[in-house]
């Protein structure tokens, strides 16, 4: 018999190292980032410099203020645009906006128009700038419009400054705009958010004077830290799950995986330093105040955040920096991962929200040095803690995805009870409010001494902090830590905009009320706080969030645990949050009920791309690998029994690798015939199929597959290994 060479494998590990393009381009550039900084942003310097006075004091105002738009203002805000687009090499335009899908759309339109002569010339109006009109059929509706429904509108958001993108092809002006359709409904994730900004602002301006405190506005701030790995393409792009889920679906865990605690905050590779450093460039140009960057736990991941903003322009340079983070990575042969859970045995990535709120010239979450006597910061902290008690469930829907549920739970990510780490010092402060009505001291942190007499002695926080937690008070912001890293922030952040301001009106309405009965704002809100404090201190939680002993607790607590998505969505259209979104104006019934929708929809669509990859990955690649491996073995054995050479390893070798090759087979046909089944018609009961059957179908898959990986040569394995990709930078 003929024996036929192995096939060579198709994917080089060297390769990948020697042909980086951060090896093969050494030439480093010099950043004037005062200079750099929202070059590539329609600042307002930029409009300053460009508007006639009355027009920039106008625009002014809406901006500062929330003032509505003079319509005579726009004409002279697009010619003034237009110019300034040219002069950057603009060519085009787009109503940058971000539909349901959560992430980004834009359609471009030449600045071109034919004079008829001929020639043409650049122009760009008024109207052009405040509407659009996007083709809306195609996007996420939730039911709102039939597929035939076309007609969709853009509407400029002038709080939000326009920027340009660049390419190799040239440059394009991008105008942040929300998304509506023909009848008025929102179909995207800016103008809730918006809504919500604008409740927020509302109901707080009232408690400010009731506390004699001067304000304009109030606005929410946002500081989302983004986590991703970062892949070398010539393993990326031979995954078929990571190309077409994001994910691997497959993947056995190698001998070394995060174990050594020595990638986290490690020195950066050079090449992902090269990478980085580009992303930066290229946000700072649009404005993005990017803070820090460093490794993150697992091999092949890392963490970029900025300083905090407004929240709706956090939220839009959210988006700027996932798609950025992409784009670039390409340059240097990369793939970035986004999802939460791109690789099982290791660590996920999240995205930590730090949220807070305050007016021009106050952060209302800044306790100060005695936190006991700041009755202005009591009350707001008490709000938000009111608030996350009372609507635990509506913060569990809104970080709830078919991603996340990888992560939730695990050891780098909370639990998904929602609780709240208040730390020592606000705990103590509080436990005194409910006791004695009031607190009388707050809990010092001191300094912290190092045993070194040239070291310095570090001032301590007053309490510590808890990873643990879903929910955690961080010195002067909450920090949201259950977000998967590839979400909007903009649906988690209205949630806490909205819930935040019905908690500030409800407490307000009671503080008229007892001051109306001859209380003077003093006794008023000690009342107040008391039984606030009696209220909502089983949400207060500052143990081990990853325990079996809290999940008892917590049960006892009356705390909902909803571990899945599936559980955690029917909760979004109860009554009680029906209610509130309609109460504060953020979102209709009918716009309530289309997110629903959609999120259970994605949900289902989302697990069955994975299964029919896994099916066909399974069939395709894994398998014909592995029967490969079996007739060599069988082919050994047979030649060895020829000349009468004992060969029982390769015999038990064949064995095994025959049984599970025939396990494989069976999960594999059981697969199968699940995705064919896909749950029925309905969206709801094909999600709940994918959940009950698909998953667990894909786990038997897996399980065998990894079986084989563990066995089959590494020459005829046809996918790169866990080894491969995390650890080849």
């Amino acid at each position: 018999m003929t024996r036929h060479a192995p096939p060579q494998r198709r994917f080089d590990s060297l390769a990948a190292v020697k042909d980086s393009p951060a090896r093969r381009d050494g030439q480093k550039q010099r950043v004037d980032l005062e200079e750099v900084f929202g070059a590539h942003t329609f600042s307002l310097a930029s409009m300053q410099a460009r508007l006639p006075k009355p027009a920039y004091k106008a625009l002014l105002k809406t901006i500062s203020d929330h003032t509505p738009l003079d319509p005579t203002v726009a004409d002279a805000v697009a010619v003034a645009m237009k110019d300034w687009a040219i002069e950057h090499g603009a060519t085009h335009f787009t109503h940058w906006f971000q539909p349901l899908t959560g992430l980004t759309a834009e359609k471009h339109d030449s600045f071109l128009a034919p004079t008829g002569d001929g020639r043409a010339i650049a122009e760009f109006s008024g109207a052009e700038l405040v509407q659009g009109e996007p083709d809306a059929s195609s996007f996420p509706s939730g039911g709102l419009r039939a597929t035939f429904e076309a007609r969709g509108y853009t509407a400029w958001d002038p709080t939000s400054p326009a920027f340009l993108m660049e390419g190799p092809g040239g440059a394009y002006l991008c105008i942040p705009t929300a998304f509506a359709s023909w009848t008025g409904d929102a179909l995207d994730q800016k103008t809730p958010l918006l809504r919500s900004i604008q409740a927020l602002n509302t109901q707080t301006l009232r408690a400010l004077k009731l506390f004699d405190t001067p304000a304009r506005r109030v606005r929410a701030t946002l500081g989302p830290e983004q986590e991703f790995f970062l892949i070398d393409e010539e393993f990326a792009y031979r995954r078929p799950d990571l190309v077409v889920a994001g994910r691997t679906l497959f993947g056995a865990k190698p001998p070394r995986g995060q174990e050594m605690d020595d990638h986290y905050f490690g020195s950066i590779p050079e090449r992902i330093l090269d990478c980085m450093n580009d992303v930066e460039l290229e946000l700072y140009r649009l404005g993005v105040p990017l803070k820090t960057r460093h490794n993150e736990v697992a091999p092949g991941q890392y963490e970029m955040a900025p300083i905090y903003e407004d929240a709706n322009t956090a939220a839009d340079h959210q988006q700027l920096t996932m798609s950025t983070l992409r784009r670039v990575a390409r340059r240097y042969g990369l793939l970035c991962l986004l999802h939460e859970k791109p690789f099982a045995g290791v660590n996920g990535s999240g995205k930590h929200l730090n949220w807070s709120f305050g007016t021009e010239s106050q952060n209302l979450l800044e306790p100060g040095d005695n936190p006991h006597d700041n009755m202005q910061f009591l009350f707001f902290c008490s709000a938000v803690l009111r608030a996350v008690d009372r609507h635990q469930d509506l913060l569990r829907v809104s970080i709830a995805h078919a991603g996340n549920d990888h992560r939730l739970g695990a050891n780098e990510a909370p639990p998904s009870i929602i609780s709240v780490f208040l730390g020592d010092q606000l705990t103590d402060v509080f436990e005194q409010i409910e006791e004695a009505g009031s607190a009388k001291s707050s809990k010092a942190g001191g300094l912290l001494g190092l045993g070194v007499d040239a070291l310095p002695k570090l001032p301590r926080h007053a309490g510590d902090r808890n990873r643990t937690s879903p929910f955690a008070f961080t010195g002067n912001k909450f920090e949201f830590r259950a977000l998967g890293s590839s979400q909007s922030i903009s649906f988690p952040a209205t949630v806490l905009n909205t819930i935040v301001a019905e908690a500030i009106d409800e407490m307000v309405t009671d503080l008229e009320s007892r001051m109306a009965g001859g209380d003077d704002l003093g006794q008023a809100l000690r009342g107040l706080l008391a039984d606030e404090a009696k209220n909502f201190k089983r949400i207060i939680f500052n143990g081990d969030g990853y325990s079996d002993e809290w999940v008892e607790e917590a049960e006892r607590r009356g705390l909902l645990n909803l571990r899945s998505t599936l559980d955690a969505l029917p909760s979004l259209v109860g009554s009680k949050n029906a209610d509130l979104f309609e109460k504060y104006q953020v979102l209709s019934r009918r716009e309530l009920e289309s997110r629903h929708e959609i999120m259970v929809e994605q949900y289902f669509m989302t697990i069955n791309i994975e299964g029919e990859t896994a099916a066909d990955m399974a069939r395709t690649m894994i398998l014909p690998a592995a029967t490969r491996y079996l007739s060599e073995l069988l082919l050994c054995a047979d030649r060895a029994d020829e000349v009468g050479v004992k060969v029982k390893g390769v015999e038990n070798t064949a064995r095994a690798v025959a049984e599970s090759i025939e396990g494989l087979v069976d999960a594999l046909d059981h697969l199968v015939a699940q995705n064919a089944e896909l749950g029925g018609d309905e969206v709801h009961s094909k999600a709940e199929h994918m959940q009950e059957n698909i998953i667990p179908a894909m786990a038997a898959v897996r399980t065998r597959v990894d079986e084989l990986e563990k066995m089959v040569p590494d020459d005829l394995w046809p996918i790169p290994t866990y080894r491969d990709m995390l650890f080849v930078k």
